[in-house]
């Protein structure tokens, strides 16, 4: 499925982005997507019109369901900025030939996603040599699954003594809860549901540690980027003020108005951003992020995709795929 959506939205991209690039241009307004009940910082920053007045021009936002249907909309110019896009959607865009670039790290959410071993065996990270033999659930071609092979290389059990099942996170849960695996991995609710019966061997600030990354990116089209490298600068600069302002209080204010415009009750939103981290500039541009651990990591996920047959091939770095030039200018700028 994944291969097909690529294919499908990879094709004109080339010709889609020099449209692209003249539409945004003689218009003097920008295009963004986002997605909704995904609580963030910069959707107060949305409410109030700050990115509007940052910006000098209409920003028009739209509303997508999937990372996927984002890299479409940026290849055929219908968007210029994409918040929050998953990283595997990028990776699987970006190996298929479409020339969109990262331009900084949306959120950071490595506590929702990993792996949970059953209780009753009682293994934590302290014995997780014990797994050698056991029987695991794990989604394929999935960031899940790049994390799992993290994990096992760390703990050093080898892979090909495990019996591995493809399993998206709820059929991963239901098989833990029944005993059929010993251990499982997912996200969102199948892992919420999975640590009902049993416990995670590394938390997501370890995990983050050994370079396993679970995070959503900003994103735009290369074209974009270089020619109006002021306008992505001061949208990041933007949400930058509202993750600061966030980090700073987490006032109810704020949280109703980045509930509102999620679709959620307070609650839930909540309940979400609780698992959520939104990184500082200059976090962003440290050796965990752009500076080391990024670039690397996309490639670890673009190898697994390969591997898993969901994409054709990987590029040989995904580097270039990362423009830290606006992120930059918000730092020398005293940004947050």
């Amino acid at each position: 499925m994944i291969k097909k959506t690529a294919c499908a939205f990879v094709a004109g991209a080339v010709m889609a982005v020099s449209a692209q690039t003249a539409a945004a241009d003689g218009h003097g307004e920008i295009t963004v997507g986002y997605f909704l009940e995904w609580p963030m910082p910069f959707l107060a920053a949305k409410a109030s019109g700050a990115y509007d007045e940052a910006l000098g021009m209409k920003v028009n936002w739209v509303s997508f369901e999937t990372g996927t249907a984002m890299s479409a909309a940026m290849a055929s110019g219908d968007v210029q900025l994409s918040v929050s896009q998953g990283v595997p959607p990028f990776v699987v865009a970006t190996s298929g030939g479409q020339d969109i670039q990262i331009v900084d790290v949306a959120v950071s959410y490595s506590d929702n996603d990993n792996c949970v071993v059953a209780e009753a065996l009682e293994i934590d990270k302290d014995s997780a040599g014990e797994l050698a033999g056991k029987k695991v659930a794990v989604p394929l071609g999935t960031a899940a699954h790049y994390g799992f092979l993290r994990q096992m290389d760390h703990f050093g059990v080898d892979l090909a003594s495990l019996q591995i099942v493809d399993m998206a996170p709820p059929e991963g849960a239901a098989a833990l809860s029944q005993g059929a695996v010993d251990f499982a991995c997912g996200w969102g609710g199948g892992l919420s549901r999975m640590k009902e019966y049993g416990n995670i061997l590394l938390t997501g600030d370890e995990k983050q540690e050994l370079g396993i990354l679970v995070f959503d990116v900003t994103s735009a089209p290369a074209s974009y980027i270089a020619e109006n490298g002021d306008v992505v600068a001061k949208f990041l600069g933007v949400t930058a003020a509202a993750n600061a302002e966030w980090k700073a209080n987490q006032s109810d204010e704020m949280l109703a108005v980045i509930a509102e415009q999620s679709g959620m009750d307070v609650e839930a939103a909540r309940a979400s951003i609780a698992g959520f981290k939104f990184p500082s500039v200059e976090e962003q541009l440290s050796s965990n992020w752009f500076g080391g651990n990024a670039a690397p990591f996309m490639k670890g996920v673009a190898d697994v995709f390969v591997e898993a047959g969901s994409i054709d091939s990987a590029l040989d770095s995904y580097a270039d795929t990362v423009n830290t030039g606006p992120l930059e200018a918000v730092a020398a700028a005293g940004g947050s």
